[in-house]
């Protein structure tokens, strides 16, 4: 579901920002306005950003080999954090770069009209990409707040969509408020403070993608909800009593690698115990579909040696900091 809304996002934004791209440059070859050139390329950084995440998610469709046992999952990690790297360096950098130009050689706008009616034509258009982007991350988002959906989603297309989106809007407003002071009082150096704000604008939502796909990238856990329900679903009462210790990691955004010591009695067969994890995984499974690579070690909890520490590998059989209450 995510990648599908995901995509559908994507191509919606690539399609507005192609067309954008296009009318902001032919306003700046009419008009001379740095905005219009700061916001032309950061509209082509995003198209091509938006081309970066479409490719990322081919990629990550490969089959596992004997080199990379887990699969590419994570190839769209990687190509979110490089957007991340293209806004900064394309968008950002060069946006400060006009800015500072303009200001120290300001010349007057000719034209006016061209760059004011290709920025609400522009208003517009990312507006429908936003709504697309706000539409696609709702189905997902739940009951969480906007900033706990970018911050913990880990699909990582539809955040990266909607910071891009709302930049261009924001960053649209700021082009437009430059280009109308610069008309207004006849001083184009407001053309250029408006391009400075777009700049920084752009480097701020650079950082804020790369630290959230950096995060992605070194490996997240599940989220509490899925925790939960693993927990819920590894402990029969039976053959597996307790949960010593378990650790999760996504290897992709629908990908989720389940590592796991269980207590089982000590008068259980290898057979019944065998049965058992077999049973605890399908389990998993039934209760978290993403759960694809699940390892349960089996052995025997002892009170003994789980008072001697909480580190699982100091001490055999003991719980972990966040397992202690199994």
């Amino acid at each position: 579901m995510s990648a599908s809304g995901g995509t559908k996002a994507i191509v919606a934004a690539l399609a507005a920002n192609l067309a954008i791209a296009v009318a902001k440059f032919v306003a700046f070859i009419f008009s001379g306005s740095s905005s219009m050139l700061a916001e032309s390329v950061h509209s082509l950084a995003d198209s091509g950003n938006q081309a970066l995440l479409l490719v990322g998610g081919k990629k990550a469709q490969r089959q596992a080999t004997p080199q990379h046992p887990f699969g590419y999952g994570r190839e769209r990690y990687i190509y979110a954090f490089l957007v991340s790297i293209v806004l900064f360096s394309v968008g950002g950098m060069f946006a400060l770069y006009e800015g500072y130009e303009k200001i120290k050689h300001p010349h007057e706008l000719e034209h006016w009209y061209w760059p004011v009616g290709v920025l609400v034509f522009a208003i517009i258009a990312e507006s429908f990409s936003f709504r697309t982007a706000i539409k696609e991350s709702n189905v997902l988002r739940g009951k969480r707040s906007w900033k706990q959906f970018v911050r913990h989603a880990k699909a990582p297309e539809l955040p990266v969509v909607l910071l891009e989106d709302l930049g261009a809007l924001v960053g649209l407003v700021l082009a437009l408020g430059g280009v109308g002071l610069a008309v207004l009082t006849g001083d184009s150096v407001w053309d250029g403070v408006g391009t400075l704000c777009i700049g920084i604008l752009l480097i701020l939502i650079a950082l804020v993608l790369a630290a959230e796909t950096k995060s992605l990238l070194l490996g997240e856990a599940a989220g509490a909800e899925e925790t939960r329900k693993i927990e819920a679903a590894v402990v029969d009462g039976d053959t597996v009593t307790r949960i010593i210790h378990m650790r999760t990691l996504h290897i992709g955004p629908e990908e989720l690698l389940v590592a796991a010591k269980i207590a089982v009695r000590h008068e259980d067969t290898a057979t019944e115990i065998a049965s058992a994890i077999d049973a605890a995984e399908s389990r998993i499974r039934e209760a978290v579909p993403i759960a694809r690579v699940i390892y349960l070690e089996p052995d025997i909890y002892s009170e003994t040696e789980a008072v001697k520490g909480s580190d699982p590998e100091a001490s055999p059989g003991g719980p972990a900091p966040h397992d202690a209450g199994h």
